[in-house]
């Protein structure tokens, strides 16, 4: 099956990348392992963005919301809406396996309930995101069954001892949200203070959760064991265990490089971050890169806010070689 373009990945990036192909006449197939804009419907189902709704739109469709900050549900409804007002060719619950170089172009493998399939195509973009990559801790415990690297509700934790790693956003969400629902919960954080990146309106929120003690906060501190009731913590060289039923571990999430390093894309190797054109082309020709998998391991310096108009970029670059190629003959 020979495609225009296939577009990995139906977050906003991927899907904004398929309306600019659309708008300069280029018919795109977005693949996506799960739903469209997968990852946020994974985030936690009360969440709300950082950013303002005109700061995520995408496609010149207005996000249109009562609210001050748009939430996830909301943000589902958009996108879907994007993809329908564009009629973009999604196909979901279907996984890139592979994907190949071919003479020209790329040859993508995927599986679907059906079975597999293969398609040709002389340009792909990868808008994989991050949210599938968990940062690990890398100590014995992690693996149990009682921890989770991923927040959704906090009713299933009422009365339980919830211990949440971090402090960051994902953490103090997470937190704030397993308190509100009845669970008694203690985080541990290996800083003396909330990073700069915590939500404005919620800071004052988590800092007086904690100061009237209905939260535990521990700072400077790093979890070196995790066990089936409890969780063993090192504070300045003092180690101690704290009682855990269950274990969040909100430490962030990286970009997925495999398939950008199989297709021999160079990737800087300190800051993990591929190396791309103005044009978010890798140095691969013809394979392109669309929102924060662009950012390497540092997934903190692209969002939807910047992220979205990389299609613009890309769309544009990929009209240009079509251009020249009828023009060459």
């Amino acid at each position: 099956m020979m495609e225009e373009a296939i577009i990995i990945g139906a977050g906003p990036c991927g899907i904004s990348a398929a309306v600019e192909l659309k708008k300069r006449g280029i018919e795109p197939l977005v693949i996506e392992k799960g739903c469209i804009a997968n990852s946020i419907y994974h985030y936690p189902v009360g969440m709300t963005f950082f950013s303002s709704p005109e700061n995520i739109e995408i496609g010149d469709v207005p996000f249109v919301t009562i609210n001050e900050k748009p939430t996830r549900h909301e943000a589902l409804k958009y996108y879907r809406k994007v993809v329908q007002l564009y009629d973009v060719k999604v196909h979901t619950y279907e996984r890139v396996t592979q994907i190949q170089k071919a003479d020209p172009g790329f040859l993508v493998y995927t599986e679907t309930r059906e079975g597999k399939k293969i398609y040709e195509t002389p340009y792909v973009i990868l808008s994989t995101g991050y949210y599938d990559q968990p940062n690990l801790l890398n100590i014995p415990g992690e693996d149990l069954p009682h921890v989770f690297h991923y927040f959704k509700d906090g009713h299933p934790y009422a009365g339980h001892e919830v211990v949440v790693i971090g402090g960051r956003n994902s953490a103090i969400d997470a937190a704030l949200e397993l308190y509100q629902a009845g669970a008694n919960v203690t985080m541990v954080y290996r800083k003396a203070s909330f990073h700069p990146s915590v939500k404005a309106w919620v800071k004052p929120v988590i800092e007086a959760a904690i100061e009237k003690e209905r939260i535990r906060m521990i700072w400077e501190t790093e979890v070196m064991e995790i066990k089936p009731r409890s969780v063993v913590i090192d504070t300045k060289g003092v180690r101690s265990e704290i009682p855990a039923d269950f274990v969040f571990a909100m430490t962030g999430y990286r970009p997925d490089l495999t398939m950008a390093k199989e297709l021999g894309a160079e990737i800087d190797p300190k800051t993990h971050v591929p190396i791309c054109s103005e044009a978010m082309e890798t140095t691969v020709p013809g394979l392109y890169l669309a929102g924060v998998i662009a950012t390497g391991h540092d997934a903190t310096k692209i969002f939807i806010e910047n992220g979205r108009f990389h299609g613009q970029m890309i769309a544009e670059d990929i009209k240009q070689k079509l251009n020249q190629k009828q023009y060459t003959g």
